[in-house]
């Protein structure tokens, strides 16, 4: 690859996106930082600057890397099932979003300090990949629920896809939490992400 070549800048990107992925593993967004995200790549700090003007925008690229992962595994399954129920289609979104635990949880940081920490074009690449999303999950509800009209795939869109943003916090709870929880006197019923998903995709299929 040419010093400056479209191959070399994309993959320069994807370096800079994995390093910032496997940081956040077993840091917060507020611990990481620019200069730790270019220590973990095999070029210097500043060269990140060529490619993304803010920590945001890299985890923003990140956010849509995980929409792309996830609608290419919704369309998977919808290119390969001919017919599902509405109990097997409420299992199959369950499964192919609380099997990207990572795209959970980076939605459940402040997406919009995100968004607005970013250039629009860097934006519009995001919004993309939601987009996408969005067209994924219609696909499925007009191939497995024909009867369901554009109102009613449309509210569904708008119930679903804001529950979401909730799921990590509800599922993923610390010691700390629980015990703040147990001294408010609030009981605590553990949920996977999977069950919580599939009992609200159930009630919004009307299984």
């Amino acid at each position: 690859m040419s010093r400056g070549s479209p191959e070399l800048t994309a993959a320069r990107k994807e370096e800079i996106i994995a390093a910032c992925a496997e940081l956040n593993e077993s840091m917060s967004f507020k611990e990481i930082t620019i200069k730790e995200i270019g220590a973990a790549t095999s070029f210097t700090r500043t060269s990140i600057y060529n490619y993304f003007e803010t920590k945001e925008e890299i985890f923003l690229a990140l956010l849509q890397k995980e929409y792309e992962l996830w609608v290419a595994a919704m369309d998977a399954v919808t290119a390969e099932k001919a017919v599902m129920s509405r109990d097997e289609l409420a299992q199959t979104i369950a499964r192919t979003l609380t099997d990207r635990p990572r795209l959970l949880r980076l939605l459940s940081m402040n997406l919009y300090d995100m968004e607005a920490n970013s250039r629009p074009e860097r934006l519009a690449e995001f919004k993309v990949a939601f987009g996408a999303s969005l067209n994924a999950v219609t696909r499925m509800l007009e191939k497995y629920v024909p009867e369901m009209d554009e109102t009613a795939r449309q509210q569904f869109l708008y119930a679903f896809f804001p529950f979401i943003y909730g799921i990590y916090p509800y599922t993923s709870v610390t010691e700390k939490q629980k015990l703040a929880m147990e001294l408010a006197d609030i009981p605590y019923v553990y949920q996977s992400a999977y069950d919580l998903t599939y009992t609200c995709l159930k009630k919004l299929l009307n299984v």
